[in-house]
């Protein structure tokens, strides 16, 4: 029997496989060479902890003030055009990447990232998103996003080691200042080549929005005003912060693999990129788990277990009786933190807010919410270089425990004032 599908669910697939490829590759060259290979960065860029978190800084500012004009543009504008005009820019600046800059065109260089991978990106792929989920399949149509961008960042993340170690040879401690350099610039290639076989798929599978439709949204000042007086976004915001804050923390895990759980620094990478496969998994699970009992509730006890597993981390030494117990502890706050990625934004539906200022709300949940671009790498370089080897990681884990607290509080809030409560809006004025 021969097995076919419709157009309009091929068309679907498609789009979602645009959205994922996308939304993964706009942010491999500033995050993904920092997370998988950091032991290696610091030494080619020669580069302290703190020196690191320095050049993250500006990308900070600058996609701080891209996030709400971007939402703004995101409700006027289409999503095709602005994604992949903005992955071309992000494109280019691997390229300079390649050259290893000092510290200034590092810092030059994740400012312009911070530009071209959030003002024409990001609020377009999450209202893109929200569009293709519908009413009723926010959680799943999140999960498949962020689920299928975790997929692929592990696939690619193992694709870019083994590169990395063809590059440098089967002992990373034999390889000299030169291999390092070049085993590295090749990763970075790798990464730019994605980015732009990315805009491509953009152009040719994300359908083109409609005008009408662009046209009924462009009260932008009212959309504004009516946004900034939902007391739900503040809330969302706040979650997203304390999420971020935890997925920013993840960039340490394979130096913690490197300086406390004594990996080489190839092997520190490779088991830094076969965690990432867990992204798929808890992203997608919660994703279903939150469509079935509340996005808010599930957001709860996500962040509940994740603050429980940081504070054992936070006290927990390596004595060999003791490693299975802190193995244990890695990946739950791993699959945890991949878990929240995929409902965050999926919160839009259950809270209520009005599908006409998608855009311009997750702007502005987004410029509060994506803060620790600015500020989670300045602390946690600090509390590592201060403290070095399990000291200043418990630090940092004792600061994500906090911060999953107050997190907590958040959904918690939410899950109070909306329940379980999907569907759209009965009213034109704004939940509070």
């Amino acid at each position: 029997m021969r097995f076919s599908i419709s157009a309009e669910t091929r068309t679907r697939i498609l789009t979602m496989f645009a959205l994922v490829f996308a939304g993964e590759m706009i942010y491999s060259l500033p995050f993904h060479l920092m997370r998988f290979f950091r032991p290696t960065v610091l030494e080619v860029f020669d580069l302290s902890n703190a020196d690191l978190g320095d050049v993250f800084a500006p990308y900070g500012i600058t996609a701080m003030l891209s996030y709400f004009p971007g939402g703004i543009l995101a409700d006027r504008f289409s999503a095709r055009k602005m994604m992949c005009a903005s992955l071309l820019f992000t494109a280019a600046g691997g390229f300079y990447l390649m050259t290893l800059p000092g510290m200034l065109g590092m810092s030059v260089l994740y400012a312009f990232w911070g530009v071209s991978s959030v003002f024409l990106f990001w609020c377009a792929l999450i209202r893109a998103t929200r569009a293709w989920g519908g009413r009723l399949a926010q959680g799943r149509g999140f999960g498949l996003l962020d689920g299928g961008r975790g997929l692929l960042a592990a696939l690619f993340a193992s694709a870019g080691v083994l590169l990395f170690s063809l590059r440098i040879g089967a002992d990373p401690t034999l390889a000299d200042p030169a291999e390092r350099a070049a085993a590295l610039q090749a990763v970075i290639l790798f990464y730019t080549v994605l980015t732009l076989a990315a805009a491509a798929a953009v152009w040719r599978l994300i359908p083109e929005t409609p005008t009408a439709a662009r046209k009924r949204r462009r009260q932008t000042w009212s959309n504004v005003r009516n946004v900034l007086r939902i007391r739900a976004v503040w809330l969302q915001a706040v979650i997203v912060i304390c999420a971020y804050c935890g997925f920013k923390g993840l960039d340490n895990y394979s130096l913690y693999y490197y300086e406390v759980l004594g990996m080489n620094e190839t092997d520190a990478a490779g088991f830094a990129a076969t965690t990432g496969y867990l992204r798929p998994g808890g992203a997608v699970l919660a994703g279903i788990v939150g469509d079935r009992f509340g996005i808010a509730w599930t957001t709860t006890v996500l962040f509940a277990s994740l603050g429980a597993c940081w504070g054992v981390l936070a006290f927990l030494g390596t004595s060999p009786e003791l490693v299975l117990i802190l193995y244990a502890n890695l990946i739950v706050t791993v699959f945890g933190v991949y878990a929240l990625r995929g409902l965050y934004f999926a919160l839009l539906e259950q809270t209520h807010v009005p599908r006409a200022v998608t855009g311009t709300a997750i702007g502005v949940i987004s410029l509060v919410g994506f803060t620790p671009d600015i500020f989670y790498n300045m602390i946690a370089g600090r509390l590592l270089d201060a403290t070095p080897g399990i000291g200043g990681h418990q630090h940092t884990f004792l600061l994500l425990s906090g911060l999953a607290t107050v997190g907590l509080i958040a959904a918690a809030m939410l899950h109070h004032s909306f329940g379980r409560s999907t569907g759209p809006n009965r009213s034109a004025s704004p939940p509070r």
